[in-house]
């Protein structure tokens, strides 16, 4: 079996315990940004499995959008990123 040759590493443990891999993060044709592809794209480049450079260049997200999700996981917790919930957290 070959493998590719990727910047960075392929796997990460979490502090929980679990491990997360490159396969695990959302699709490069994703379109359709759901709560948990956004926790794991920002899981990924908090815990540097992926850098946001790449983020940005593969997924065509900007850098502010990027900023607000890891913002919003920051200060609310992954629940934030949710689409229904997002006029309650933008009050704050």
């Amino acid at each position: 079996m070959f493998l590719k040759k990727v910047d960075g590493p392929r796997a990460i443990t979490l502090p929980d315990g679990s491990v997360i891999t490159l396969a695990d993060l959302p699709p490069q044709n994703t379109r359709r940004w759901v709560a948990s592809r956004k926790a794991a794209v920002v899981r990924g480049v908090i815990y540097g499995l992926i850098s946001e450079e790449n983020v940005q260049k593969n997924y065509g997200i900007s850098s502010d959008e990027f900023q607000e999700w890891v913002r919003a996981v920051s200060l609310h917790g992954e629940g934030a990123l949710r689409a229904t919930t997002l006029q309650k957290y933008r009050q704050l």
